[in-house]
C-alpha cells in the first residue's frame, strides 16, 4: 500500500563542481529533514553520504550515494518528529529521494548514470568562484536529460564571495533564463540571512544549528534594493502566462500563489530556472531551498511517460507513472557490498513490485527473481516490501544485470533508453605480487568493472600483463586502493599511460586471400572491403554490400569479426581504430575448402591492406584545463603550459587571482600537480576533465610509434 501520494514524491540530484559544497547541503538536507541527529562535517570525516574510506581520506564525493528524507515546506503546519520510517502519511509531507553526485571530472559517470534517474537538479555554485568547468559539463549532461532544476549560490559568506557577479557568470556561461527569488542580505563575513523577494522578509537562521528560522522586516538600507530586484523577478515570472502578465500591466494585484504557480509551470518546462542563495556551512538558506524543492521540482507524476521499444518488434512503448501500469525500471548503479554481496539500485518508471516477485531483464533477455527490495540511506539499508512508481530502491543477488539494462513485467516486456558512457582516457599496468593475488585479482577487477562502467579491464596478448583503463590518475588511483583494501590484493602498479586512439583520413580499399592446403582438407577465403572515414564520436559501422551470393551469407559474421579484431589491433601503433566505417563489397569462396575461419582472417588482411592505405593517423585525447594562480606567478604558468603543448584560450581576473583556460594533451599533464605548486609556492591549483580527440604532431606520433615515448 503507497503511503505517499506520487504527487509528493521528488526524485532530486545535486550536482556541481568540485568542492562548490554539494556533501556540505546534502549533510544540511538529512539534519534539518530528521534524518540525522548530527550535521556531518567533510574535513572530519563523519559526513553520512560520503561513506567511502576514500571517500573520507580525500574529502571528496567518489561514488554516488542515494538516501530518502521528509518534508514539509515552511508555509505549512509542520510535525515536530521527522525521522527516517517508510510506514507514515503526513498530509503536507513530502518525500524526497537525493541523489549526492561527485564533482570531480573523473567520476563523471556517477553523474551521468544519477542524472538518467532523476527528475530534478539542484545545482550547487561557489559564491566566490561562480561557473566553473564541471558546472558547465554537469550542466550540459542535465541539458541532455531535459531535467528542470533550480540553482543554489553558496559560499556567500567567504572572502572574495559575490552574489551579483556568481548570477551573472550563470546569466553568460548556462542560461539567461534564471530568475533569482532570493538576494543576500549582507556579504562576507556581515552575511546574515536571505532576502525572500516573494514574501519581502528577511530570514535568519538561529539556533546552534541554524534549525530555527526567524523572519523579520527588511532593514531600511537593503529596501530599494530589494523592491528592485522583486520588480525583475516578477517581470520574469509573470512574461510566462498571457492572463497574469495582462494583470501585472493593469497594474492589478498578483497574488504570491499565482506566481508560485506560474512558476512552477515554467521550471517544469524548462522555461525559468529559480536561484537561491546562502552558506551551507553557516546553515544559512537551506530550509527554503528544501521548500523549492518541494514547491518548484516535479514529481514523477509531472513528467512526459517515460519511452521505449518492444524487444520483439522495435516499436516505440510509452509507460505513465502509474501504479497500475505494467512495472518498468532501468538499473542505474551496480556495487559491490562486502556484507551483501551486489547490490543493484534502480529506478521505477511505472507499475508496483512486490518482493518475491520475478522480472524480466530484457536487455539480456535473462528471468531475475527480486527476493529483497531495499531502500537505501548512503550506505545502510532498510528491507521493505513493496515499491511504487517514482520510488528509488535497490536489491541483492541478481546474476545478470548490470548498469542501462530494464528490468520489467515479463507479460509487457519494454527496453528503456540505455546510459552512454565515455571511454576511458588512461591506462596502467597492473601485476599480482604473489600467486594468491593473481587468482583474487581477476575477481576484484571483474566486480569493480561491473560497478563502473568507465573502467575497463584487459590482458595484453604479447606480454600477459593485465592493463586497466579509467577516466583519470585519480579515477585508477582509487580502483586500486578499492582492490587493495576491500578484496586485499597486493598488487604492482606501472605508471600512467595515455589510451591513444587511431583513424584513417581518407577513402581505401583492400584486398584478403586466405589460402592454405595441407594434405586434407584445405582453407579458402577471399574478400575485398572499402574504407571510410566517419564523423569524430560516430563509432565503427560494418555495411555488408554483398549480392547475389558471392560469399556465402554464413561467412559474413565471419568477416566481420576478423575486421573487427584489426580494428581493435589498430596499424600505426597498435592502438585500436575509431570512427569509421567498413563495407565488404566482393570477393569469392571455394565449394569445399571455405570454412569461417579462413573468412574471418581474410576479413582481418583485408582491412588492415586497406587501413594502411586509408592515411592512418594517431589520435591523442586533448584535455580542458582551468588553473587558478596567483597574478606573481601567471608569466611562469604560461609558459610552463606553452612547453606542456597547451593551447590558452581565455585568461581573466578572479579577486586577486588569475584564471587561464586551455585545451592541453592529456599526455603532457602527467606530475602537473607537483610543477604547478613548485611554480606557485604551493598557492596554484587546476583542474582538468576530457574535452575531445586530436591528431598527434607528425614528430610525436613518430616517437610514440617507436616507443620512445612513455
Amino acid at each position: 500500500m503507497r503511503t505517499y501520494p506520487i504527487e509528493k514524491y521528488r526524485n532530486i540530484g545535486i550536482i556541481a563542481h568540485i568542492d562548490a559544497g554539494k556533501t556540505t547541503t546534502t549533510e544540511r538536507f538529512l539534519f534539518y529533514t530528521g534524518i540525522t541527529h548530527k550535521i556531518g562535517d567533510i574535513d572530519e570525516g563523519t559526513t553520512v553520504m560520503d561513506w567511502m574510506v576514500q571517500e573520507r581520506e580525500r574529502g571528496i564525493t567518489i561514488t554516488a550515494a542515494a538516501t530518502t528524507s521528509f518534508w514539509t515546506p515552511m508555509g505549512l503546519p509542520k510535525t515536530k518528529e521527522q525521522v527516517f520510517i517508510s510506514s507514515r502519511n503526513k498530509e503536507n509531507e513530502y518525500r524526497i529521494n537525493i541523489i549526492d553526485t561527485p564533482g570531480h571530472i573523473d567520476f563523471t559517470a556517477e553523474v551521468q548514470r544519477s542524472l538518467r534517474v532523476l527528475d530534478g537538479a539542484v545545482v550547487i555554485f561557489d559564491g566566490v568562484a561562480g561557473v566553473e568547468p564541471q558546472t558547465e559539463t554537469v550542466w550540459r549532461q542535465a541539458d541532455k536529460f531535459n531535467i528542470p532544476r533550480i540553482c543554489f549560490i553558496n559560499k556567500l559568506d567567504r572572502l572574495g564571495a559575490s552574489f551579483e557577479k556568481s548570477l551573472e557568470s550563470i546569466e553568460q556561461k548556462l542560461s539567461p533564463n534564471v530568475v533569482p527569488l532570493q538576494i543576500p542580505s549582507g556579504i562576507e563575513n556581515e552575511l546574515e540571512g536571505v532576502i525572500d523577494l516573494l514574501e519581502m522578509k528577511v530570514l535568519k537562521f538561529e539556533g546552534d544549528m541554524g534549525e530555527r528560522v526567524k523572519e523579520e522586516e527588511i532593514p531600511a538600507h537593503l529596501l530599494a534594493q530589494a523592491k528592485a530586484w522583486r520588480e525583475k523577478m516578477v517581470e520574469k515570472i509573470v512574461a510566462e502566462d498571457e492572463e497574469m502578465l495582462g494583470k501585472y500591466l493593469e497594474k492589478k494585484e498578483v497574488t504570491i500563489e499565482d506566481l508560485r504557480k506560474t512558476l512552477r509551470k515554467a521550471v517544469l518546462s524548462y522555461k525559468l530556472i529559480p536561484v537561491f542563495c546562502g552558506a551551507s556551512l553557516k546553515n544559512m538558506g537551506i530550509q527554503p531551498l528544501l521548500d523549492a524543492v518541494c514547491y518548484y521540482l516535479p514529481s514523477p507524476k509531472d513528467l512526459r511517460p517515460v519511452k521505449g521499444t518492444d524487444p520483439k518488434t522495435g516499436e516505440e512503448i510509452q509507460r505513465k507513472a502509474d501504479d497500475k501500469e505494467p512495472f518498468s525500471a532501468i538499473v542505474f548503479k551496480v556495487a559491490a557490498d562486502p556484507y551483501v554481496g551486489t547490490l543493484t539500485y534502480f529506478r521505477v518508471y511505472s507499475g508496483s513490485l512486490t518482493k518475491g516477485s520475478y522480472l524480466l531483464n530484457t536487455t539480456t533477455g535473462e528471468r531475475e527473481r527480486i527476493g529483497r527490495i531495499l531502500r537505501m540511506h548512503a550506505n545502510l539499508r532498510e528491507e521493505i516490501s513493496e515499491i511504487f512508481a517514482g520510488d528509488i530502491a535497490a536489491t541483492i543477488g541478481l546474476k545478470a544485470t548490470s548498469t542501462g539494462h530494464t528490468l520489467c513485467d515479463e507479460s509487457n516486456p519494454i527496453v528503456l533508453e540505455k546510459i552512454i558512457f565515455p571511454e576511458p582516457v588512461i591506462s596502467i599496468r597492473i601485476e599480482p605480487k604473489t600467486k594468491t593475488d593473481q587468482e583474487k585479482m581477476g575477481l576484484s577487477l571483474r566486480k569493480l568493472a561491473e560497478e563502473d562502467p568507465t573502467f575497463k579491464m584487459k590482458t595484453d596478448l604479447e606480454t600477459g600483463e593485465i592493463i586497466i583503463s579509467g577516466m583519470g590518475e585519480l579515477h585508477l588511483e582509487v580502483i586500486t586502493d578499492r582492490m587493495k583494501r576491500e578484496f586485499k590484493v597486493e598488487a604492482n602498479v606501472g605508471r600512467p599511460q595515455v589510451a591513444y586512439k587511431e583513424t584513417i583520413k581518407k577513402l581505401a580499399e583492400g584486398e584478403g586471400k586466405y589460402i592454405h592446403q595441407s594434405g586434407g582438407r584445405g582453407q579458402y577465403g577471399h574478400v575485398w572491403l572499402r574504407v571510410e572515414p566517419r564523423e569524430q564520436g560516430k563509432g565503427f559501422e560494418f555495411i555488408n554490400e554483398i549480392k547475389g551470393g558471392i560469399i556465402p551469407r554464413e561467412f559474413i559474421p565471419a568477416v566481420e569479426k576478423g575486421v573487427k579484431e584489426a580494428v581493435d589491433k589498430g596499424v600505426v601503433a597498435g592502438y585500436p581504430i575509431v570512427d569509421l566505417s567498413v563495407a565488404l563489397y566482393d570477393g569469392s569462396f571455394h565449394e569445399v575448402d571455405s570454412s569461417e575461419f579462413a573468412f574471418k582472417i581474410a576479413g582481418s588482411m583485408a582491412f588492415q591492406a586497406a587501413a594502411k592505405r586509408a592515411k592512418p593517423v594517431l589520435l591523442e585525447p586533448i584535455m580542458k584545463l582551468e588553473v587558478i594562480v596567483p597574478g606573481d606567478f601567471f608569466g611562469d604558468v604560461i609558459g610552463d603550459l606553452s612547453a606542456r603543448r597547451g593551447r590558452i584560450d581565455e585568461t581573466k581576473d578572479r579577486i586577486n587571482m588569475k584564471v587561464i583556460d586551455a585545451r592541453i594533451p592529456l599526455a603532457e599533464m602527467f606530475g602537473y600537480a607537483t610543477a604547478v605548486r613548485s611554480l606557485t609556492e604551493g598557492r596554484g591549483v587546476f583542474t582538468m576533465e576530457f574535452d575531445h580527440y586530436e591528431e598527434v604532431p607528425a614528430n610525436i606520433a613518430q616517437e610514440i610509434i617507436e616507443g620512445k615515448r612513455r
